[in-house]
């Protein structure tokens, strides 16, 4: 890559292949001559990708919402491009959302994942060099991503910007995690498969089937990364949000909704209000919302029919969403006291209520009449982040608290009070960017849609463009304070690890399972 693409943007990526082959080769080469692993390694957990899929997930976090300020800022003082290209908003704007949802989140799910289907399974990560594979050749291709971004290699399709090879290598990766996973359980000594397994499941087996179709493309020459996806017109917007919409059933859903069903129990010390619940639940969402990428395109060419199904199985989602957050709320019953006095439970629980929310307004805005209103206005960006910050970011900051204690072996966060701290910011912040977003929504909607008594519009686009300029900066105070607590949240993650391990916390083990229930650690 770096030969052929001398002088090109894609050479630059062949570098960074290079450099980030480098940098892993080393620790690879010195462990080379290490005696093999104890045969009784299998006796405890394999918590080092763990550990640091943790750390890399907040260092996304913070990069990716550096990056969100950023572009929020830009449309209310549109200077702060400084005359450079990779600077405008065109390339800033899927640099943030690749890095939130993809960095952060998927470094997240893959992190936890780990630990989940150990502690479920009773039973240790198999093999000791696939998981390192799978987290880091993730990161590299997050990296590609991103970087790419700012260079200016995009196929520009909505959270599929990234070009051809850095979509292959990612299938790569991605099956790799797959034949890790099944290993995984198929060496359990829990007889029972949890719940959470097969949210993540799910997530791994249906975002690569909507990766490999929607990124079908012929690169231009395999010295470029130019490329033309195979699908075309209507057929394109369609398989586009097929998978648009399904990145966030089975990304940002079904992996979250494995994340929330094992910490939130465990959290609470209480078992699952209705496990019978928890799996009608699952292939409810599993089936309805494979459908429902179709009312992304209302008004649209898209056949009305199609439309019409993407409507309906999107208010049907409702039944399964609502009965999933109410299983989780209810799961607190017996519980409540502690959400007083522990903000590492409360994150969980507000993101359970964002969750059930978040879902009504999915179903709501995709009826057609809505969406009439509703489409391309900052009321679906105000949708987005009420997901994004309130139900995926504020699940996974609540499921690391819970995490890094038990897999630093620690008595608890290093800050009880900075804890809080980010608790307060990140729902604060949430609540002004959503709030703004939405008056903002609503208002470029009705401006768009008035008409004087001649029957002309009563207001010109840039009319409804300094309408917007209030709201877009309660939009940059929220982001900014959602930023500041995580880099708070970091702060106290990295003085965590830095404490002496507990010597009367003994390292939990595989071996003692009996029931079907979420083990103790």
């Amino acid at each position: 890559m770096a030969a052929a693409g001398a002088g090109e943007a894609f050479g630059v990526h062949g570098f960074i292949v290079i450099l980030f082959a480098a940098l892993l080769a080393a620790p690879l080469l010195r462990a080379l001559d290490e005696p093999e692993p104890d045969a009784a390694r299998v006796r405890s957990y394999y918590d080092d990708p763990i550990k640091v899929g943790i750390v890399l997930a907040m260092i996304w976090g913070v990069i990716g919402m550096a990056f969100g300020v950023w572009v929020a800022a830009l449309l209310v003082w549109p200077d702060l491009t400084f005359d450079a290209a990779w600077a405008s908003f065109g390339r800033l704007r899927p640099a943030h959302t690749t890095a939130v949802i993809f960095g952060f989140g998927g470094s997240a799910l893959i992190a936890t994942s780990y630990q989940v289907m150990q502690r479920t399974s009773r039973a240790r990560l198999a093999g000791e060099f696939g998981p390192w594979f799978v987290l880091w050749g993730y990161q590299l291709f997050v990296i590609l991503a991103v970087s790419g971004y700012l260079l200016g290699i995009t196929q520009s399709k909505e959270y599929a910007e990234a070009e051809w090879y850095a979509d292959l290598w990612l299938v790569v990766v991605w099956v790799a995690y797959f034949v890790l996973y099944m290993r995984t359980l198929a060496r359990r000594s829990e007889r029972h498969i949890y719940v959470a397994n097969w949210y993540y499941l799910a997530f791994i087996v249906i975002v690569a089937v909507l990766h490999i179709v929607n990124n079908l493309a012929l690169p231009v020459s395999l010295a470029g990364s130019q490329s033309y996806i195979v699908w075309s017109g209507v057929q394109d917007a369609m398989i586009q949000w097929w998978y648009g919409h399904n990145a966030v059933a089975f990304f940002l859903t079904a992996g979250f909704l494995g994340m929330l069903y094992y910490y939130l129990p465990k959290r609470a010390e209480r078992p699952i209000y209705s496990y019978r619940l928890s799996i009608l639940s699952f292939w409810g969402i599993v089936f309805f919302y494979v459908w429902a990428g179709s009312h992304h395109l209302h008004y649209t060419a898209l056949p009305h029919w199609a439309q019409t199904l993407g409507m309906t199985f999107s208010v049907m989602l409702l039944v399964p969403s609502w009965a999933t957050a109410a299983n989780a709320l209810l799961t607190l019953n017996g519980a409540w006291h502690k959400i007083r006095d522990d903000a590492t439970l409360r994150f969980m629980m507000v993101a359970a209520i964002f969750y059930g929310l978040t879902t009504f307004e999915g179903s709501f805005l995709a009826i057609r009449g809505v969406n009439a209103l509703s489409h391309y206005t900052d009321w679906t960006v105000a949708h987005v982040h009420a997901g994004a910050l309130g139900w995926n970011a504020i699940l996974i900051f609540g499921a690391v608290y819970s995490a890094v204690p038990v897999i630093w072996r620690r008595e608890r966060m290093w800050s009880n009070r900075l804890v809080e701290w980010h608790f307060w910011l990140a729902v604060m912040g949430t609540a002004i960017y959503v709030y703004a977003l939405w008056n903002a929504g609503i208002t470029q909607g009705l401006m768009w849609r008035t008409y004087t008594d001649t029957g002309v519009l009563q207001y010109s686009f840039i009319e409804s463009v300094l309408a917007m300029i209030p709201y877009y900066v309660a939009r940059v105070a929220g982001g900014a304070a959602f930023l500041l607590g995580t880099l708070i949240g970091c702060f106290n993650i990295w003085m965590t690890i830095r404490q002496a391990p507990e010597a009367h916390l003994a390292r939990d083990r595989p071996e003692g399972a009996r029931d079907g229930k979420v083990p103790a650690e």
